[in-house]
């Protein structure tokens, strides 16, 4: 048998599709960048063509709002300016918000007349009904990252069922 290098796959295979790649933006951590970061990313995928579901990019935009809420309200002392991260792949999607903060929050199930505390947990269940995963993460400057990946399109839940 020959012995030689290993056969280079078609190069359809292995270059990257043109809406894929990695944007990253900064905002002020103000109420007003809640808005314009949901727009941002819209925008974004709108420009790169990236073919997502009308209801994944439904639940991306409410997570969008939802991080850059969290970080707005919880983070902003010690965090003036946050960053999101849009990554496309393939097949798949992820947004991270970061910022300067330490602290590493938990998903909390609020009571029926809590106001406000399901963020996390609004952003944890959007993400695992479309077979999604997200996490926190520690940053190198001290800070964290909350991110959310999600499928371009869902998942199917069960198969069809065959009469």
């Amino acid at each position: 048998m020959p012995s030689g290098p290993p056969a280079e796959p078609p190069e359809e295979l292995t270059s990257p599709l043109a809406y894929e790649g990695v944007w990253r933006f900064t905002a002020p951590a103000l109420e007003s960048s809640v808005p314009q970061a949901r727009h941002a990313v819209r925008d974004l995928l709108e420009e790169q063509r990236v073919p997502v579901a009308a209801d994944i990019m439904d639940g991306l935009l409410l997570i969008v709002s939802e991080l850059v809420t969290n970080a707005v309200r919880h983070a902003a002392l010690l965090s003036p300016q946050i960053a999101v991260q849009v990554t496309i792949g393939a097949n798949w999607l992820r947004v991270a918000v970061e910022d300067n903060h330490p602290y590493r929050p938990k998903a909390l199930e609020a009571d029926q007349g809590d106001v406000g505390g399901r963020g996390l947990w609004l952003v944890k269940t959007l993400t695992a009904e479309v077979g999604g995963k997200c996490d926190v993460e520690h940053t190198v400057n001290g800070g964290k990252a909350i991110w959310a990946e999600l499928p371009l399109v869902p998942l199917a839940t069960s198969p069809p069922s065959s009469r």
